[in-house]
């Protein structure tokens, strides 16, 4: 006979999410399910489109990370109508998806995330998110704040607006950048860095002080994440999948489907992923912050390189503490700045040659970028008028749902008997440090209720609820 616990909704996460366990008789976890909730049928209502709208659709797919989906359907799209962007386009692309991690990362660290590591232990749970972290730590706070806003203004001066960019077309960007435009690009460049340095080295000071936590979550995985040249890119590159023990293959973005394999699970809306290894296996494996620096050889910005160094040092490599995702996130957010800077200052961003007339590529094509939280791939078959017939959507999330299951199931087994709080806190802990997105980020205004439910052969034994 079993026990079920359930928690919904998560909270201080993008979206809406359950979570169901199972326990058995020996005391044990024997079954944990993320069940996304929300339902936005894109894959579906996209077909019968023309698929040069992509781009400007699929932004609005998400408003946490629209920057990266505008980018990977303008890639895809890119291929569809043979018109490889010129450099300048790839610069300033580039720039919009760093200027989207800054906002997102800087959001989930220090509005979802930081409550539960810069803030004691023992904070009520009614005080340990962003308005107790104002009231603890108000000058930590304002400039998290501040930089995730340095993020959004990026997006708005390339993008052509914050939230959900139009910028993106096929062969490039819809115009040149603006002397005007440029100006602020740079003093934005120039405010984000200073205070990403600051930023990181409070985070990094508060994770090295918590050891405890840091490694309270250990989990081997295989990763997978973009490298060029086996550096850090979030752009473009091979995708590179890396195994428990460090051996890697690479492969392009054209080959994905013959790595990457889905399945619907008949419980949740959201799509799960594994790989294959030579004999068939499937492999369970990782995307985002943690990924990415576990599969890259360097970071080819000089404070962002040093930084890893830091970060290895601290969990190894590959690093399998899942608490590290926090510190991955704020040696990308430093990347993210340095490279920002180094763009802005290229004097090839005010080419007017920012776009490469269509012509006509293959009937199916796929594109990936690196989204705040992992790899992101769009791919598009469409019929002889570019109208599409099926699109499928690979989002960062999806490829993390069985490795939070295992983390969900990890967290719970240490305080099935602790007081309720400290039970439901250890959960959605786990849980963030995924940065989960829930492929839409549907927001809820208003009470954000919490209930968690055990019980045995239909008997409820225990309630908590918030």
């Amino acid at each position: 006979m079993t026990r079920s616990l359930t928690i919904d909704p998560v909270t201080r996460i993008e979206g809406h999410a359950r979570v169901e366990l199972e326990i058995g008789d020996d005391g044990k976890v024997a079954r944990t399910l993320f069940k996304v909730m929300d339902f936005r049928g894109f894959e579906a209502f996209l077909k019968g489109m023309q698929v040069e709208m992509m781009p400007t659709i699929l932004a609005r797919i998400c408003g946490t990370c629209p920057q990266s989906q505008h980018l990977a359907s303008a890639k895809a799209v890119d291929k569809i109508f043979g018109a490889v962007p010129p450099r300048p386009a790839v610069l300033l692309r580039t720039a919009l998806n760093l200027g989207g991690l800054i906002h997102s990362h800087a959001v989930h660290f220090f509005a979802l995330a930081a409550p539960d590591i810069l803030l004691p232990p023992d904070t009520p749970s009614a005080d340990r998110n962003i308005m107790g972290l104002l009231k603890a730590t108000p000058d930590v706070a304002r400039k998290g704040l501040q930089l995730r806003s340095v993020g959004q203004r990026v997006a708005e001066v390339i993008g052509g607006r914050g939230t959900h960019p139009v910028a993106a077309v096929v062969g490039g960007l819809a115009g040149p950048l603006t002397p005007e435009r440029h100006a602020t690009l740079k003093r934005l460049a120039d405010e984000a860095l200073p205070l990403t340095i600051e930023l990181v080295e409070t985070a990094r000071k508060a994770l090295l002080a918590r050891t405890d936590l840091v490694e309270q979550l250990p989990l081997e995985t295989a990763y997978l994440g973009t490298v060029k040249e086996g550096a850090l890119d979030l752009y473009e590159g091979a995708l590179r999948l890396r195994s428990p023990d460090g051996t890697q293959v690479e492969f392009d973005e054209d080959e994905w489907m013959s790595h990457i394999h889905e399945e619907v699970l008949p419980a949740s809306y959201g799509k799960i992923t594994f790989c294959k290894d030579s004999s068939g296996t499937p492999i369970p494996y990782r995307v985002g912050a943690l990924a990415r620096l576990n599969c890259v050889d360097r970071i080819d910005t000089p404070l962002a390189h040093a930084e890893l160094q830091r970060f290895r040092e601290l969990g190894g490599s590959p690093c399998h503490q899942t608490v590290l995702y926090h510190y991955a996130r704020m040696v990308e957010m430093l990347y993210a700045a340095e490279k920002l800077a180094q763009i802005a200052s290229d004097p090839e961003i005010l080419s007017p040659n920012v776009r490469t007339a269509p012509t006509h590529g293959p009937r199916s094509a796929g594109a990936h970028v690196e989204a705040p939280r992992g790899v992101l791939i769009h791919h598009f078959d469409v019929d002889d008028k570019g109208i599409v017939q099926r699109a499928n959507l690979l989002v960062a999330t999806q490829q993390n749902i069985s490795s939070m299951n295992r983390t969900i199931g990890l967290s719970a087994s240490k305080l099935l008997d602790a007081p309720d709080a400290a039970l439901m806190a250890a959960v959605e802990f786990g849980i963030r440090c995924y940065d989960p997105c829930l492929s839409c980020a549907t927001h809820r205004l208003g009470e954000m209720k919490l209930e968690v439910i055990v019980r045995r052969g239909g008997e409820i034994l225990r309630e908590a609820r918030r």
